[in-house]
């Protein structure tokens, strides 16, 4: 599919975002492995997140969906056996946080995904399950398909290369099913959804700064899961209202968890205006609705902490830069080379189309700003977040744009392109 967006004077309205990628993931596993009922409200309904419902169908799970809402029959700690390879389709998250699940029962299963998927590293999650007890083969030791064989597992004390709540999450999901502690570390804090939703579920987790110690536990919960606006979702649209004059934009119901907020401190960082308002707590989350006002932005350097508390975040960061007043640098974000595409890769050579003075480097990428770019046509690489990156750039570029391969947005926000033209 191919779209086509005009330059668009300004931006005014209310936006509700869908679901929380992250969270509805996360509500359909441990309520999976819970006894009893859990019931997901305001579930994400995207390719993504239909990928693990699939998977858990599979292992013998009763799921059923309701408008928005999933419900959930637990089948307890030990799923059944499947005789199909579990397809994780294009989602990580399913990939592998379903693999720390799996390392635990009683049977071996095959988990694979679709070509992008295939490519992506899973050494990461591989040697924290086998030091753990599971055998595990897999493509030249890295690559899925994988094939899992449960054991009884053993607690460990382990850090991880990289800050990745995938990799954290799959083996505090495997931890469950071990026979004493197992200690995680990360260099720094990655996204902490896994920490608050499984002791949610009645699980018992200890975090102390970058470190999460995990107990196990006989069995979790069933509950009821109200799942936030996604703020990965929102961050397009906070871009788009900053860079566009006499814009402001009121974005309904956000998780505003200060592990996913790295977008809003970079652009107050860089001379934005977003608002935080009506705050609460929701299933140990919190909530807000947020209100961006056209700035002035300015290049700034992000770097070190903060880069796992926006990753996702990051094309869309690339694009307010190309737009900024100044030199942006963005470094340490080497985890961009092995999502759904090349993200460092991929932005600079779209933007670059546009007129953005933007090069890669060995680790981020260095933007300097303009105030105009250009109409051109664009491939977003079938990568979600480029797609709506590179949309957020065509509102404010002379002319019209077209972004090729568009229909990708349904990995995490179906209905994006309606909601952008209600605005």
């Amino acid at each position: 599919m191919e779209v086509e967006i005009s330059k668009k004077s300004h931006l005014k309205g209310v936006v509700n975002v869908p679901g929380d990628k992250s969270i509805s993931h996360r509500a359909i596993m441990f309520g999976s492995i819970a006894v009893g009922d859990t019931v997901v409200k305001g579930f994400l309904k995207s390719e993504d997140c239909f990928s693990t419902i699939n998977c858990m169908r599979k292992l013998g799970v009763e799921i059923e969906i309701v408008n928005d809402d999933v419900y959930v029959k637990g089948n307890g700690m030990y799923l059944n056996e499947s005789l199909d390879v579990l397809d994780a389709g294009n989602s990580g998250t399913t990939m592998r946080l379903l693999s720390g699940i799996l390392a635990g029962q009683k049977f071996a299963s095959t988990i694979t995904g679709d070509e992008s998927l295939r490519k992506r590293p899973m050494k990461r999650i591989i040697q924290p399950l086998s030091m753990m007890g599971a055998k595990i083969t897999a493509v030249y030791d890295n690559y899925a398909p994988l094939t899992i064989k449960g054991n009884t597992l053993k607690g460990v004390n382990y850090k991880t290369e990289v800050s990745s709540a995938q990799v954290k999450s799959c083996i505090m999901l495997a931890s469950l099913y071990a026979q004493d502690v197992t200690t995680i570390e990360e260099p720094y804090l990655s996204r902490n959804h896994s920490e608050l939703m499984l002791n949610y579920f009645g699980g018992n987790f200890e975090s102390y700064d970058n470190k999460v110690i995990c107990h196990p536990v006989e069995k979790l919960h069933g509950c009821e899961i109200l799942v936030p606006g996604d703020i990965s979702s929102a961050a397009y649209f906070m871009v788009a209202a900053s860079i566009l004059p006499d814009s402001e934009v009121l974005i309904k119901n956000v998780n505003i968890n200060n592990t996913r907020t790295g977008i809003i401190d970079v652009l107050n960082k860089m001379g934005g205006n977003v608002e935080i308002i009506e705050e609460k707590v929701v299933n140990n989350e919190p909530v807000a609705d947020i209100v961006v006002r056209s700035s002035h932005l300015k290049g700034i350097v992000i770097g070190g902490e903060i880069i796992p508390r926006l990753i996702d975040e990051i094309p869309v960061i690339a694009v307010a830069a190309a737009y900024a007043d100044g030199t942006t640098v963005i470094k340490d974000a080497d985890e961009l080379k092995v999502k759904e595409s090349n993200r460092i890769d991929t932005m600079v050579s779209q933007l670059k189309k546009m007129g953005a003075d933007i090069e890669a480097t060995n680790d981020g990428m260095v933007i300097r700003g303009k105030e105009k770019l250009y109409g051109a046509t664009v491939d977003s690489y079938n990568d979600h977040r480029v797609a709506m990156s590179l949309s957020i750039a065509a509102l404010k570029a002379d002319g019209s744009t077209k972004i090729k391969n568009a229909e990708c947005v349904n990995i995490s926000f179906p209905d994006f392109y309606s909601v952008l033209n209600v605005l």
